[in-house]
């Protein structure tokens, strides 16, 4: 069973990698859309996976440190691309969230996003 949350952040960025004069090039700025999925049976208990305050616990300790922020100042985003913006993500979250299963990161008005499932998928 497969359970998500959902978070926005909106934060500025360039790529230090686009070509001179390309639009990527200059700093400018996103709104992001991020979906986390965690697997898991049920616990017989409580019948979740995971509670979902404590996933929002998680969840909001990432949030604050991508939201309002020029990505490339944080350590381990000086690339900012979504493929880096999601691995990022997946390895703040790891170690906190038992079945961390897959991170989707959008940017919904470029009609764009990433998917990732962990490192080796």
């Amino acid at each position: 069973m497969r359970i998500y949350k959902q978070f926005n952040f909106e934060a500025a960025h360039f790529l230090p990698t686009a070509p001179e004069g390309h639009p990527n090039s200059r700093i400018h700025g996103h709104s992001f859309e991020v979906e986390i999925a965690i697997d898991g049976t049920p616990a017989p208990d409580t019948g979740q996976i995971l509670h979902f305050e404590e996933l929002e616990a998680a969840l909001g300790r990432v949030r604050e440190q991508l939201d309002h922020n020029f990505l490339n100042e944080i350590a381990g985003l000086e690339t900012p691309t979504l493929e880096n913006i999601t691995m990022w993500i997946w390895q703040k979250l790891e170690g906190d969230l038992k079945g961390l299963a897959r991170i989707e990161v959008k940017r919904p008005t470029c009609r764009e996003g990433c998917i990732y499932s962990g490192p080796g998928n």
